[in-house]
């Protein structure tokens, strides 16, 4: 089976100064954006993190400071790198847990809004874990039968990544090939944000996921504990986090919609009914 695509899908890579969402900075992009007629267009930067890079990153994807100090900083490719993703599905490799979380903290900080509304995520990591349970060397060696050139490379990984989707697809029956499909079966469990700091539990309702307020709905700490959103507000949590939670809090101060008057009349008669 080929990919069944109903809008552009982005295959995408980050190479980064670290693996903390909220402080962490992208030293290097690659995107690759496939349409559903097949065609194909790409595109990767490196880019200034304005921090340092330390060391052991360097050790693993080969960009120094140096060979970034010349090149542009994300805020200033965020436009461009927006307008490329925008109204498309999005796809990597441990996207869910990493490169998403992340690529949305920088646009947010360049101040640009991002949410994944009318977007779906396949993480191409999670179907070969829960098939395989091997890394993304092995993975494209196993799929493609090639040896990944480049790896830890954003360009070579975000291609790998893409190729490996495809061999997926024509592999298992049992995975689908449309993109509801996958990104059903490449999702753990459903978060209301990308680092999982809140999540959804079996009745769709928001929770917490640490801490005191560990498994409570927010809408009840928020209500026991006003204070709790200010507080996440100015600690060192993800924009993205901070976003959801200040959404829910204004949706919680929202004044609820009044009933028409055929669900008053309908309430009335339940509740002469229930005499």
């Amino acid at each position: 089976m080929n990919l069944n695509l109903t809008k552009p899908i982005v295959f995408f890579d980050l190479e980064t100064t670290g693996v903390n969402i909220a402080t962490d900075r992208i030293v290097e992009i690659s995107i690759l954006k496939v349409f559903p007629n097949g065609n194909k267009e790409s595109k990767t930067w490196l880019v200034n993190p304005e921090i340092e890079i330390p060391q052991g990153a360097t050790d693993v994807h080969g960009i120094t400071n140096e060979k970034v100090v010349t090149e542009p900083t994300f805020k200033e490719l965020a436009g461009k790198v927006n307008e490329m993703i925008a109204g498309c599905d999005l796809a990597g490799f441990n996207s869910n847990r990493f490169d998403i979380p992340l690529l949305a903290e920088e646009l947010m900080r360049a101040g640009i809004d991002f949410d994944m509304q009318d977007r779906k995520a396949i993480d191409v990591q999670v179907i070969f874990h829960k098939k395989e349970q091997r890394t993304l060397g092995a993975g494209y060696q196993f799929y493609c039968g090639k040896e990944l050139e480049g790896a830890h490379g954003a360009e070579a990984d975000t291609n790998a990544t893409y190729e490996i989707l495809l061999a997926q697809v024509e592999k298992y029956d049992d995975i689908g090939n449309s993109v509801d499909a996958l990104s059903e079966f490449s999702t753990h469990g459903k978060r209301a944000d990308f680092a999982g700091f809140i999540l959804m539990n079996e009745e769709n309702q928001e929770i917490f996921s640490f801490g005191k307020y560990k498994g409570r709905t927010v809408e009840d700490v928020l209500t026991e504990n006003p204070g709790y959103h200010n507080w996440i507000q100015n600690a060192d949590f993800p924009l993205y986090t901070k976003k959801v939670l200040k959404q829910i809090k204004e949706r919680m101060a929202a004044p609820k919609e009044t009933l028409s008057d055929e669900d008053k009349l309908k309430a009335l008669q339940q509740k002469f009914n229930l005499r």
